[in-house]
């Protein structure tokens, strides 16, 4: 074992559950000696999946994954038996439902008129082309803060290739050029099936149920400790010569000081701070003044150093981060049923739909039923999104961000064309929007030095974990990046002797590299 006091986890995400498992897994950390701080009562931050068949379920998000790129998330993953057979790991359930149940989107595009667009012809101009291929060739430093909508002409943001690129990874016309570029080689190899999203992966539940859950036994399982309702607001730091020190988590049940040996691992920021939830007659509430301290703690520190970031970069304009997804949980299987025979995909096999004339921009996922852990065998559930909140609906005559559930319900159904069920798919459906107002904020604008680096220079017993780290060539708004960050900072500050699996380019690949060229130019 190596010989650590106490590992303090400051946030229960993704990045800080990863944390503890290579802290225990690679580091030889006692699990012990570990401890999850979180302001919730719940772990797994945004990988989220809670409610049941009577109130109704709710995701906020869903995340799509992938075999190639998600390399460290597999590492961890390969690890972690599943909750119903200790001899099958979570990653191996993945691939497995996967090769069962494969992804080939038959209506990844849909128009005003109810008509699935051909979304195999991307739409590009020779222009096009050689904007992107300028986007790619230009370093970050040169691309520096500036927004997407800088580098395109208008055409481009008209083609296919632009609506499925936006939607499947949430992009806006002024996120960052940067991130753009990062997305692009980081994903080249989806060029040739960004129709269809074959290379997407799911899991056989959402994300808590599937991945959160199991990795939490594990680390409880080796004496890792939960600390709920706990949230550090502030931390103290020293530095002597080159080396910084934390010498103390302040919360609000009363200070940590920390002792010589003893560890601090910081998930900075949160793209579901400030989440709230609507139901069937109420829109879900958009809370601006970060009533629930998501940026407070990095906000508090950043001033202590200078290469600790900028936290109102990516915080700074929630009316850019913000949109709204919303959840339904359906008594009957009539939606469900219309929705495949529209498209020819059976639940699970379709990944996202997009209705590119709609003025909230919506898309939908029909998940693999069940998607929550206990849902009943009569009871069923989509998600959705829209990029637009403050458009009006085409349908309905108000904004996604003032639309009740049963607005939303509404809007969806017209889109589809399916008015004639309209009334029974209401009285069987219950539906739970929710607020995000940050959701896209690791998205923002931003320089090269806006983020500070997963283990600063001199941090002695210290690392930043999460979405608002920097972590060079990979790509924020994935589960991949916050892994990645934990096992930076885990070998980082106690030297472990293990290689982090290096991030795929697809472009090293001759074959996938002349898909995508091929794709591109055609």
């Amino acid at each position: 074992m190596t010989n650590v006091g106490t590992a303090y986890l400051v946030g229960g995400g993704i990045a800080s559950l990863a944390a503890a498992v290579f802290l225990v897994r690679d580091a030889g950390v006692d699990g012990g000696s570990v401890r999850v701080l979180e302001e919730l009562p719940v772990a797994g931050g945004a990988l989220d999946g809670s409610g049941d068949p009577v109130k109704g379920y709710v995701t906020r998000g869903g995340r799509m994954l992938e075999e190639e790129a998600y390399v460290c998330l597999w590492d961890l993953l390969d690890s972690v038996p599943t909750l119903t057979d200790p001899d099958t790991t979570v990653k191996q359930e993945i691939w497995d439902f996967n090769r069962t149940w494969r992804t080939k989107a038959g209506a990844r595009l849909v128009n005003a008129r109810h008509e699935i667009l051909d979304a195999a012809d991307l739409g590009l101009s020779a222009r096009d082309r050689a904007e992107l291929f300028r986007v790619l060739a230009l370093p970050e430093r040169v691309i520096g803060s500036r927004r997407i909508d800088e580098f395109f002409s208008e055409h481009f943001f008209t083609t296919n290739f632009w609506a499925m690129w936006r939607t499947t990874f949430a992009f806006q016309t002024w996120s960052s050029a940067i991130e753009l570029k990062r997305y692009l080689l980081r994903f080249t190899q989806e060029f040739p099936r960004i129709h269809t999203l074959a290379g997407v992966r799911r899991t056989v539940l959402n994300q808590y149920d599937s991945i959160v859950r199991p990795v939490q036994k594990w680390l409880t399982d080796r004496g890792v400790v939960f600390e709920y309702g706990t949230t550090v607001t502030d931390i103290d730091f020293e530095q002597e010569g080159g080396a910084r020190r934390v010498t103390r988590l302040v919360t609000q049940h009363g200070p940590r000081d920390l002792g010589p040996g003893d560890l601090a691992f910081i998930t900075l920021g949160s793209m579901t701070s400030d989440s709230t939830y609507g139901d069937d007659d109420h829109a879900a509430e958009l809370i601006r003044d970060g009533r629930d301290g998501g940026f407070r703690l990095w906000r508090n520190i950043a001033g202590k150093a200078p290469d600790f970031g900028r936290p109102d970069v990516f915080s700074g304009n929630v009316d850019q981060t913000k949109w709204v997804s919303f959840t339904l949980t359906m008594r009957s299987p009539l939606l469900l049923r219309r929705i495949e025979d529209f498209s020819g995909n059976a639940p699970g096999t379709g990944a996202l739909m997009t209705f590119v004339d709609s003025g909230w921009l919506m898309s939908i996922v029909v998940p693999y039923q069940p998607h929550f852990a206990g849902q009943p065998d009569d009871v069923f559930t989509l998600w959705g999104y829209g990029l637009f909140p403050d458009r009006p609906g085409d349908h309905v005559p108000v904004t996604m961000a003032q639309a009740t559930g049963q607005e939303m319900l509404t809007e969806l159904v017209r889109q589809l064309g399916f008015e004639d069920d309209l009334e029974e798919i209401r009285r069987t459906t219950k539906v739970i929007p929710v607020m995000m107002p940050y959701i896209t904020s690791q998205f923002q604008p931003r320089g090269v030095d806006d983020r500070p680096l997963v283990v600063p220079k001199g941090a002695a017993n210290f690392a930043f974990l999460g979405q608002f780290t920097e972590i060079p060539e990979d790509v924020v708004f994935t589960v991949e990046y916050s892994v990645r960050g934990a096992m930076h900072a885990v070998y980082g500050l106690l030297g472990v002797d293990r290689k982090i699996p290096g991030i795929y380019h697809a472009l090293a690949d001759p074959k996938v590299a002349f898909e995508a060229l091929k794709t591109a130019l055609t």
